[in-house]
């Protein structure tokens, strides 16, 4: 009986990147392309289902939790499986992506866990995917160093110092254009999950961890199941036991928010927790009810804080969930990024970041997120003061908690309203933001926050909102399409006389207002402006 016929390649079409080998080997292009294979017909299913919800809900202009589900949500009995060792204290997350100046930092930062960033805080570049992986690679290896062009030097602490990695993906809906399988470009997700398993499962096991995933831009349980199948399917692929894959999901999208413990129940031989991810959940408001009418117009993006109703019914939902079900509840970012020159910036935002995690620790949330190592203490101090020496609060089951499913979209009980800067802030963030983007970063400090694609795409879909909705500022200006170009020129002309013409010149300022432009007035609404971006990237 003849042996059965090796997979096909997936097919790099792509100028070669120093090293690039050690990750594209035949057997990785071989595991890519059978994920692709198997599981690509079902991403396009649910992409189109995504669709068809979205048209439910502008039709309908409500979301509710689902009936065919209720028995997984009343069965008391189910739990996801046991953390493992590395990922039971989890109080203190930094976030970033994965070159490699950000991966020794991450790791050495005092964090307890890094979220090794493919997705919000990656720009898509064919050398940002190889690299990244390369960097976690010889990170694992403990031959990954780094010298700054000023000269400093960067290396890893020793191993029992460094932070667990927990590696995100790229969401469903974005393609990765240098690889393909059959007539196919492969989904970026298998691409990144992909090769982070195929090299690290078994180095991880070696030292007492696992391979560990974020999922992003999850918007049903159905896309969990997805997500289960292919771990599923990647551990028996390479013979790695079931169970060592372990996952945690962002609950940034409005509809995975009716659907936690669906999720949770998927993935529960996989889980490892559920995440509140603040900026792409207001995206997600906006994008679905974007006209839905003016009981869903949103006000300025730092307007929402977490205390505002509907955001404390869904932090409120998410960890009674988690806790339901013996999973880590995850707090949300804190993005300030501390400035060196002005201590009294400093101060007013370390308050604040102060309270927010004293907040999320004291409503039962077993870790938080930060963007910049100096916050790292400040979080850890707050879960210390509630933990003590307990490595998460799992007993705390919120038995307290009851949320309607009004009340997740109970947008029209903010007591705030859009105003002009929150137009001027959304067009500086949004044009900046891009134009980092296409130079290929995907994680920027813009005054003194650290943006990323989240930011970028609720500072345009709130400018897609305010202008449809009809919005009527403070000073009596109206959202319109020639207010915001108008404000984009003047954003222009101030970039070009900050930096000079020869810097404006050389870089991608112009595209970066164009796209903004387009993604935050067309009228048919983009998706994900990371879509008409990434065919500008290079």
């Amino acid at each position: 009986m003849s042996a059965p016929a090796p997979s096909p390649l997936a097919i790099v079409d792509a100028e070669p990147l120093e090293r690039q080998g050690e990750v594209l080997t035949d057997s990785a292009l071989a595991f890519l392309a059978e994920l692709h294979h198997r599981f690509t017909p079902r991403r396009d299913e649910l992409l189109a289902r995504r669709a068809e919800r979205r048209a439910e809900i502008a039709r309908t202009g409500t979301l509710d939790f689902l009936p065919q589900t209720a028995h997984i949500r009343e069965d008391p009995d189910w739990r996801v499986a046991p953390a493992p060792a590395a990922l039971d204290d989890r109080r203190v997350e930094i976030t970033g992506p994965t070159d490699r100046k950000m991966t020794i930092n991450a790791l050495n930062s005092g964090a307890r866990v890094w979220l090794a960033d493919f997705e919000d805080a990656s720009a898509p570049t064919w050398e940002n995917v190889v690299l990244g992986q390369l960097n976690l690679i010889d990170a694992y290896e403990r031959r990954i160093d780094f010298t700054a062009p000023e000269g400093k030097a960067y290396a890893l602490r020793p191993a029992e110092e460094l932070a667990t990695v927990v590696a995100r993906p790229r969401g469903w809906h974005l393609d990765e254009r240098h690889l393909r399988a059959g007539d196919r470009a492969v989904p970026g997700a298998l691409v990144d999950f992909g090769l982070y398993f195929f090299h690290n499962a078994r180095r991880l096991l070696d030292q007492g961890k696992g391979p560990y995933f974020y999922l992003p831009k999850t918007e049903s349980h159905l896309e969990a199941r997805l997500w289960n199948d292919i771990f599923v399917f990647a551990q028996d692929h390479l013979g790695i036991p079931q169970g060592t894959i372990r996952a945690t999901v962002l609950i940034e999208t409005i509809t995975a928010a009716y659907e936690m413990e669906e999720i949770l129940y998927e993935l529960r031989d996989h889980a490892s927790g559920l995440n509140a991810g603040r900026w792409d959940y207001l995206f997600s408001i906006v994008k679905n009810f974007r006209d839905a009418g003016p009981g869903f117009v949103l006000p300025d993006r730092n307007a929402v804080t977490m205390t505002a109703p509907f955001m404390r019914a869904y932090t409120e939902l998410l960890v009674r969930t988690c806790h339901k079900r013996g999973a880590h509840a995850i707090g949300g970012m804190a993005a300030f990024i501390p400035s060196r020159r002005d201590p009294e910036v400093n101060a007013v935002a370390f308050d604040k970041v102060r309270a927010d995690k004293d907040r999320e620790a004291n409503d039962g949330f077993d870790g938080s997120w930060v963007a910049h190592p100096d916050l790292v203490p400040i979080a850890r101090a707050s879960f210390d003061a509630v933990l003590g020496d307990k490595p998460h609060q799992k007993d705390r089951l919120r038995e307290d908690v009851h949320v309607t499913a009004a009340e997740l979209i109970d947008i029209a009980s903010l007591d705030a309203k859009p105003t002009s800067a929150g137009l001027r802030n959304a067009v500086q963030v949004g044009i900046r933001y891009i134009e980092a983007w296409l130079r290929g970063l995907g994680a920027v400090a813009i005054f003194n926050l650290m943006e990323d694609a989240a930011t970028a795409e609720i500072s345009r879909s709130q400018i897609w909102q305010w202008i449809n909705a009809g919005v009527v500022f403070e000073n009596g200006e109206k959202a319109t399409a020639g207010l915001v170009r108008a404000i984009a020129a003047e954003e222009l002309a101030a970039i070009r006389e900050e930096i000079g013409a020869d810097a404006f010149a050389a870089s991608h300022w112009e595209q970066a207002h164009d796209l903004l432009l387009k993604v935050a007035l067309d009228e048919d609404y983009a998706e994900f402006l990371t879509l008409p971006a990434y065919e500008l990237l290079r």
